[in-house]
């Protein structure tokens, strides 16, 4: 009978250790399983509050690279806007070089011209003066002597040969 006391079940000894169990549940659920599950929570707090800041360094992080493709695009703009202009300067400061070198080139060539025009002027009273003299001379020895005809073809002759020299 010994075999049968090994498989038999004793009531008390079976709810002892039923309350035994629930006792062993309830210090475990206590003292083991709420501190691991307040450190399982505090872990997800912590994750989560990583998971936050990751999320607004993101977002910042977008909106700065927003910022800066923007001011690049501003910077793009006003650099195009500043070669124009710098071109439009270059072009009208170019149109006005050239007509102030024309008006000096023409104010040079008027000023040519008027040199040619007096010193022409002056070498044609210069010759007059000497044809004036001339005229004199011719007419002075014309009074001197009586012209022949031969005398009268000599004379002019030296008269154009003196006015040839004269120019």
């Amino acid at each position: 009978m010994e075999s049968q006391a090994l498989v038999t079940i004793i009531p008390w000894t079976f709810i002892a250790m039923i309350l035994n169990l629930f006792i062993q549940m309830y210090l475990i659920k206590r003292f083991l399983f709420k501190p691991v599950h307040e450190i399982l929570a505090k872990r997800q707090e912590k994750t989560d509050a990583e998971l936050n800041q990751a999320r607004n360094a993101r977002e910042e992080a977008e909106k700065a690279r927003t910022e800066y493709e923007s001011s690049i695009r501003d910077a793009r703009g006003e650099a195009g806007r500043i070669l124009e202009k710098a071109e439009k300067d270059a072009k009208t400061r170019a149109e006005s070089i050239t007509v102030e070198a024309q008006q000096y080139v023409a104010a040079l060539r008027a000023k040519a011209e008027e040199d040619v025009r007096a010193e022409r002027q002056r070498a044609l009273n210069e010759v007059k003066d000497e044809i004036g003299g001339l005229a004199m001379d011719i007419a002075g020895k014309v009074v001197e002597k009586e012209i022949h005809e031969a005398e009268h073809k000599a004379l002019i002759d030296d008269f154009l040969r003196r006015v040839e020299e004269a120019s």
